[in-house]
């Protein structure tokens, strides 16, 4: 296990949720490049697969060609223009998404130096909720969770009982 800090909180609280509807004889498909949450994840006995820094508004091609079983999205969807055609070419019958949630008290990110790093949605959780809807999904469980700074001033101290990430897994109807 990891230790409750940040990032570690987000991923024990992910992990958690993964093992509770997924188990790892299934194949995850993770939407986004190599990272340190899907490296936990084959850590943990699954499998993983990812796609290769292709831009993922206008190339779903490793979403069509794979073998995969579930899908995962952990904080994705706020970077892609349109995430609802990303979902309509989600082989899997099962998903798992985690997005920051949109915070009155702080605006939406983007980096200064990175024009790739840039959240295009900071979403609130109905329109997750919507969206997934829409692409043909029912929720079954989700869960949202703060994230607290070591920093001094009015947001950081917001950001102790403000949730931050809302984490829904979802099946096709």
């Amino acid at each position: 296990m990891y230790e409750k800090t940040y990032p570690s909180k987000r991923f024990n609280i992910t992990l958690d949720f993964l093992k509770k509807h997924i188990s790892t004889n299934e194949t995850i498909f993770d939407l986004g490049v190599p990272n340190p949450f899907s490296k936990i994840m084959e850590a943990n006995g699954y499998k993983v697969i990812n796609t290769q820094g292709e831009d993922l508004d206008t190339n779903h091609s490793a979403l069509d060609q794979e073998e995969y079983s579930v899908f995962t999205a952990f904080e994705i969807f706020e970077h892609l223009l349109n995430p609802l055609t990303v979902l309509q070419h989600v082989k899997a019958d099962k998903i798992l998404i985690s997005i920051p949630l949109r915070l009155w008290f702080s605006p939406a990110y983007r980096s200064k130096t990175d024009m790739w790093d840039r959240h295009y949605h900071e979403f609130e959780d109905w329109q997750l909720d919507w969206l997934l809807e829409k692409a043909g999904y029912t929720i079954v469980d989700k869960v949202k969770f703060t994230h607290p700074v070591k920093k001094i001033g009015f947001r950081p101290f917001l950001r102790w009982f403000t949730p931050r990430y809302y984490l829904v897994y979802a099946e096709r109807k």
